[in-house]
């Protein structure tokens, strides 16, 4: 049955209480932009009147359009990121700004802008350091590839990295000062949302996960996102993070397989050999004794690289408890 967007946000506006908003906390709302002329007015007056204390800042990302000279007419705080991607955008938006919240959110007016109060009450009356904010979208809102992408990178995530999130790819999301600062971005594109999440289950941080009503773009408005190319851009970002965080694991299935190749390959010819004193394929067993060798060295390279990653490990959870908690404590 089809529902509207306004009766999306009505029935998950019920699931928790309006935001209180809390006090002594600098918020600040960032606005990745590319070609938003469309929607950035309307963006920046819809989390204007729900974070009314809050600063928006818009980076906008080499526009070809209105889309800097809409937001700054706009009361929003204008900068620019020259490198191209929303991934660099973040990455320099987290380095730049300081406040004590940070509400992510895109200009594309498909996430509902009063729906950031109680993804920020969340975040310190739960004292957690990111909120995520589950799309719950009208009908239209997901295309078909969409839909089919975001269930196999959630599963795939969970299975590798652990349970937790059931949406790692919703844009929408509120972190505290202490993740913000101890996030390691490496992402270029629309695979930030992934690392976001990856950074969170890999410290073991507290997250939340919050429902909110997900719409479809403006017809005069245009995707960013290629199914296909950013899809597998995610997937190979996926598969880097997993034997950048998990070495020992990554290293130990390839040491596997170059393994049981090597068996197969050999033992026909140790058989061979024992009965009947010959070697009939010298090459094969060649091949057979070098696979044996790269799976050595591949465990060798798991353990070594894990080690590595194990004090990166130490080093980021350090550098996140310098920092206070979302509820000051």
């Amino acid at each position: 049955m089809m529902q509207s967007s306004e009766r999306i946000r009505e029935e998950l506006n019920g699931l928790l209480p309006q935001a209180s908003f809390s006090r002594n906390k600098s918020i600040a709302i960032l606005l990745p932009c590319f070609n938003e002329e469309h929607t950035v007015a309307q963006v920046i007056a819809g989390f204007r009147k729900a974070l009314p204390g809050a600063t928006i800042y818009v980076y906008d990302n080499n526009s070809t359009d209105r889309t800097a000279e809409i937001a700054q007419a706009a009361g929003a705080v204008l900068r620019h990121e020259r490198r191209q991607g929303k991934g660099n955008v973040v990455r320099r938006m987290f380095a730049d700004i300081d406040a004590d919240l940070y509400v992510l959110a895109d200009a594309d007016l498909t996430y509902d802008a009063t729906a950031a109060g109680r993804l920020i009450d969340a975040l310190v009356t739960r004292n957690v350091d990111m909120v995520v904010g589950v799309r719950v979208g009208q009908d239209g809102a997901f295309p078909r590839g969409h839909r089919f992408g975001n269930r196999m990178f959630n599963g795939l995530v969970e299975r590798l990295f652990g349970a937790g999130f059931t949406d790692i790819l919703s844009g929408y999301r509120v972190v505290s000062r202490r993740f913000a600062k101890s996030f390691p971005a490496t992402s270029s594109g629309f695979e930030i949302e992934t690392e976001l999440t990856v950074h969170a289950l890999d410290l073991r941080l507290a997250a939340e996960e919050i429902p909110i009503a997900y719409g479809r773009r403006p017809a005069d408005s245009r995707s960013k996102l290629n199914t296909y190319r950013d899809g597998a851009k995610i997937l190979v970002k996926i598969v880097r993070m997993y034997k950048t965080l998990r070495p020992f694991r990554f290293f130990g299935i390839l040491a596997a397989v170059l393994a049981n190749t090597a068996i197969a390959l050999g033992l026909p010819i140790v058989t061979t050999y024992l009965e009947q004193g010959l070697v009939p394929r010298l090459p094969t067993a060649v091949l057979a004794a070098a696979l044996i060798q790269l799976a050595f060295m591949s465990l060798t390279c798991g353990i070594i690289v894990d080690a590595v990653c194990t004090s990166q490990r130490e080093f980021k959870r350090m550098r996140y408890l310098d920092l206070p908690a979302p509820n000051g404590t």
